[in-house]
């Protein structure tokens, strides 16, 4: 049964359409927007985007379309809104990458406040460094964290544990900006390989020169 049948009189046009996900597809392409959501996601919406990823939650007591952000470790409800259209409208807006107060101005049911706070202050990064550094599931990645976040350019990545090795990206909302995954071999070598980049492979760096290789490599345009 589809999870939406039984609030059905709150969103029709949602169980009409067989879920959130072509009821959002369908609004769009009524509308000329590109949401940039895929044609396999039915009831769970989430979308990629150049600021994170972008999520929408129905409220279950009233019709509501709830609109998050969130990268690893963190999330911002930034609005909601009844109308499925509008919604829409300011996932694409989102999508094209309008400058927050632009988009505040456009779409009122949007509240950002929170959110550009948050980064303004570089919250997300340094609440993630010290959230590494706290989690007993990453102490074997201590020594590591600690000597990267003791560079004063690296400090300024964000840190993410993928696999036992730590990953550094250069815009914490941006899961396509220049990033490497970095693995302590012993204390005196550890591999490194840049992420995304074609026909790139693990490379061995001595401990003397990781800093200024992990510098140059998250610095290439």
């Amino acid at each position: 049964m589809n999870m939406y049948t039984h609030r059905k009189d709150l969103y029709p046009d949602v169980t009409a359409s067989g879920g959130l996900g072509p009821a959002m597809r369908e609004a769009a392409q009524l509308r000329g927007c590109d949401t940039g959501l895929g044609p396999w996601a039915v009831d769970v919406v989430s979308i990629q985007t150049a600021r994170g990823f972008l999520s929408v939650d129905p409220a279950t007591e009233e019709r509501l379309f709830r609109l998050s952000v969130g990268i690893p470790g963190f999330d911002w409800e930034i609005g909601s809104t009844e109308d499925l259209g509008l919604l829409v409208e300011a996932v694409a807006a989102w999508r094209e990458g309008i400058p927050l107060d632009k988009l505040q101005e456009r779409f009122e049911f949007m509240e950002l406040d929170e959110f550009v706070g948050a980064l303004e202050r570089g919250e997300p990064t340094s609440s993630q460094w010290t959230e590494l550094l706290s989690s007993d599931f990453n102490r074997r990645q201590w020594n590591l964290l600690r000597r990267l976040r003791a560079d004063e350019v690296l400090r300024d990545m964000f840190p993410t544990v993928s696999h036992g090795a730590v990953r550094l990206c250069v815009d914490a909302m941006d899961a396509r900006s220049r990033q490497v995954l970095v693995d302590e071999v012993n204390g005196e070598l550890y591999e490194v390989i840049r992420v995304g980049v074609p026909g790139a492979g693990w490379v061995e760096v001595p401990a003397g020169d990781l800093i200024a290789y992990l510098r140059a490599a998250l610095n290439e345009e």
